[in-house]
Order: structure tokens, then sequence, then C-alpha cells
């Protein structure tokens, strides 16, 4: 695959809307923020990805010749935007929550300070880039919590939605908690793990399974595991391995690593008979993988059932977020600037989930500061403060009577959007994947059991800030207002 422009990954309404701006309030400065407003799979949580190709996104972000000659074929905007086009670059600014961070609905997970030119275009890409990566990883972390700390390997490529979607979908997985993947240029790209076996056409390409089993043993010395069930698991499969495994130690060539995979039959039944087999061999360190349109649901099941198994191969379900398939991020206006003064803006509906939070805003996050675990999150306007030696009122936005108090000295706050472009310059380096996810993990330890759970999770709580409440309840009204003085 080759790497891209991708200025013109974006809606055609994108552009029409920035002709519009060019026309008449190209100066106008905005405030937008990326959020969503329910959790993947009925989750208790999600996991925040994609920001390293966002920030590439932006620092490619132009106009060539040829995109600039294609819209004017499209006999839809005027030359002198066509012409401004030619040195367009984003000269705005972009905060952003790390990569690997556990977040929760309504949170801006992202936001941009522009012109409202430079940013309505970017709108549909970092919605692409975000929505896809947050889903797989939280996938991905929602598997791993299933394997109650056994390794993941995310093995999807061949079901992912097309190539792209496998390489950054492996990426994202490998943030969420996999500890590799069978995806080569992923490896490459991102300088992760990749990992494999082989497939039941090498035993079948062979004149028996033994002898398809001691080839490639032999070739793969570092890391032999057999894929056991092509014929019969525990008659043939198993026992053809144990033969192998014997003769090369007792030709002192055994491999550094060795086991067996499962990818049919009852998961929990084969494995436990496998393990006694391998066990009473002498081969108590032999792995045993199992695959076989795995997902989290089905391998907590089988943990309860005591199957044997250290190593899940995870394919389809985790790639494509079978059970959801989107993510559902939004990209809403929430203020416009002038002359330095930030005026918020509101989008009303009928459902009180789609009502937006006006203005220029920041995730507070709140820990205990005994166990580390979260309290809960405020979202507020960017020059609110909370001093931990001071009390903290944390109340639902709704039923307002439902309120909590954090104690002074009893919590730690922190500060979850940080600077990623200012002035059109990147002021933020991303980590390597392996490093994100070790920092994915340790968020995750910030969760309670009952904020993981698959069915019913507990949900933690994102409240406002009072000032910002008491706003969105004024422009609510104004807003109501207004519409009554229209109906007259």
């Amino acid at each position: 695959m080759k790497e891209e422009n991708l200025t013109l990954l974006t809606d055609l309404y994108e552009l029409t809307m920035m002709n519009g701006y060019y026309d008449i309030k190209n100066d106008e400065r905005v405030v937008f923020d990326v959020f969503y407003r329910k959790n993947p799979s009925c989750g208790g949580y999600a996991i925040v990805a994609g920001l390293e190709q966002v920030i590439d996104y932006i620092k490619n972000l132009h106009f060539d010749s040829d995109d600039i000659e294609y819209l004017r074929e499209l006999d839809l905007f005027d030359d002198n935007f066509l012409k401004y086009l030619e040195n367009f670059k984003f000269t705005g600014n972009i905060y952003a929550i790390k990569e690997g961070t556990v977040v929760f609905p309504m949170e801006p997970l992202l936001k941009v300070e522009a012109p409202i030119i430079e940013a309505q275009l970017i709108e549909t890409a970092i919605l692409n880039i975000i929505n896809h990566q947050s889903l797989i990883a939280t996938k991905a972390s929602r598997v791993c919590e299933a394997a109650k700390g056994d390794g993941v390997m995310e093995f999807g490529l061949r079901r992912a939605q097309g190539p792209d979607a496998g390489v950054y979908g492996a990426r994202a997985a490998m943030i969420g908690g996999c500890v590799a993947t069978s995806n080569v240029l992923c490896g490459k790209k991102f300088d992760v793990p990749v990992a494999g076996t082989h497939a039941h056409s090498w035993i079948m390409s062979f004149p028996s399974e033994y002898e398809a089993f001691r080839k490639y043993a032999e070739l793969f010395p570092n890391n032999a595991t057999l894929l056991v069930d092509t014929y019969d698991t525990l008659k043939s499969g198993v026992p053809n391995a144990i033969r192998v495994f014997k003769e090369l130690k007792q030709e002192g060539k055994m491999p550094k690593k060795f086991g067996i995979r499962l990818d049919s039959g009852d998961l929990a039944y084969l494995s436990k008979n496998a393990r006694i087999m391998l066990d009473e061999a002498g081969f108590n360190d032999a792995t045993i993988c199992a695959s076989n349109d795995l997902d989290e649901y089905l391998i907590d099941d089988l943990k309860k059932q005591g199957a044997k198994i250290d190593l899940w191969g995870v394919g389809t379900s985790l790639i494509t977020s079978k059970d959801c398939p989107s993510f559902g991020g939004v990209y809403k206006l929430a203020a416009i600037k002038k002359s330095g003064v930030v005026i918020p803006k509101i989008k009303l509906s009928e459902e009180s989930v789609k009502i937006t939070n006006p203005g220029d805003k920041q995730v507070f996050r709140f820990y205990d500061k005994k166990t580390g675990k979260i309290r809960g999150d405020i979202i507020g306007f960017i020059n609110e403060k909370y001093n931990e030696d001071d009390t903290t009122t944390m109340f639902d936005p709704v039923n307002t009577w439902k309120r909590k108090e954090l104690e002074k000295g009893t919590y730690t706050v922190r500060e979850l959007l940080e600077p990623v472009f200012i002035n059109g310059e990147c002021v933020y380096e991303s980590e390597s994947v392996m490093q994100l996810r070790d920092y994915c993990t340790k968020e995750k330890e910030t969760l309670s059991d009952e904020n993981k759970r698959f069915f019913n999770p507990h949900p933690v709580h994102v409240d406002l800030s009072y000032s910002l409440w008491k706003e969105k309840n004024r422009l609510i009204e104004e807003e109501k207002k207004l519409v009554k003085t229209l109906e007259v």
C-alpha cells in the first residue's frame, strides 16, 4: 500500500461549507469537540486510540494540484476559493486525550480550536481515525480482560474490512492489550511483536501429520507451536506432537518455545485432555494456544469451565468488533471565539443525550488517593481549577440531587486534554505502540471490577462543573425562548 495524501478524505459538504465560510466568515475562530455518547458493547468504558494517525494527517494536510483540478471539475466551487486552497495549511490548535486512556461518554476526546474554515475540513478524517481505532482498542481491552492475564494475539487480518482496517485495527488492538499480531505489515510499521503458527494446509501437504509436525519443529526451533486438529485432536494430533517433542528432546534439539494450537471443537474439553496428555509425557511447559471464533464472552465462559489454555488467538470478533461495529463518535461545534471572547454554543435535541455541552472545556479526572481508582470525572471550562486541598462536590447534571463529596486530602486530580498542535505546529511526541500498551494496562487498573463487568457494568460518573452546568441550562432556556418567539 502506498501512503497517500488524505486531504480529500472528507465529505463533500465539508468543502461546500468551507467555500461558504471563505466568502462570509473566513477569520472566525471556533471550538469543536470530538466525543461519543455510548460505550461500545454496552460496556463500562472505552479506550481512546488513533491520535498518532490524526497527527500524521494534520501534518500532511494540503491540496495537491490534481486535487484542486478535480474540485474544479465538479463545477461547485468559486475560483477564489480554489485559489485559496493552493496554499492551505492547518494553523489552529488541537488538544487531545492520550492514546490508551480510559474514557467515558460525553467527554471531549479531542478538541479543535481553529479558524472555522480549517476546523470544518478536518471533521470527517478525524472521526474516521478516532472512531475506528478507539472501537478496536476497546474491543481488545474487553477480550484481554476476559483472558485474565493470559496472552491474547490479534489474528484478524483476513477478516478485516480492507487493508487499512487490518493494519490500523491491529495497531489499536495492541494498544488495547494484545501481546502480538499476525499482521506482519503492522509489525513492521509500528515495531510490535508478530506471532503465528501454521495452517491446516501445511499438515495436508505432507504424507502424514507426524512428518508435517517434525519438519515444522525443525524449521522453527525458537517457537514450534503445532496445529493439532487437522484429523483428530486427541487421537492423532496431540500424540503426534508429543512424539515429535520426545524425539527432539532425545536429540538435544528441543525448541526454546513449543506447544500446540487448538482451532476447532470443544476447547474446554480438548484443552483439559491435551494438558493431561502433555503433562504425563513430561511436557508441563508446553503451551496450549486456542483460536476458533473467540470473543470476550466465549473466553470468559471457557475460563469459568477450567479450560487449560495459555494463549488466545482472536480474529474476526476482535478486528471487526463484531457485536458493535461502530464507535459513534461525533464532532460538534462548542464555541465561537471573537476578539478573545468565548461565545458558548449549544445544540438542542428532543433526546437529552444529544444536547451538547457548550464552551471551551477540559476534562478533570479524580482518583482516590489511597487506591488509585477513579472516583469520577468532571467536564468543566478550561479556566477552572480544582485544588486537592479543598473538598470538591460532584453532582449528576440531570438528577442534581445525586451528589457526592470528595473530601480534601482524599483525592488527586488530573487534566486529561493535552496540547497536540499549537498555531499549526505539532508540540506532542507520540509514544511507541508498546509503550501505549503498557500505559493502557495501567489505565485499566484505575477501574474497579464493577466498572469492567461485561453485563450491566457500574458506570463511572461523568459530571459537569457547576459553572458549565449553569451555562448549559442558561443556553437551553435562551433557545427555548427563541423558538417560542418564532412560533408566535
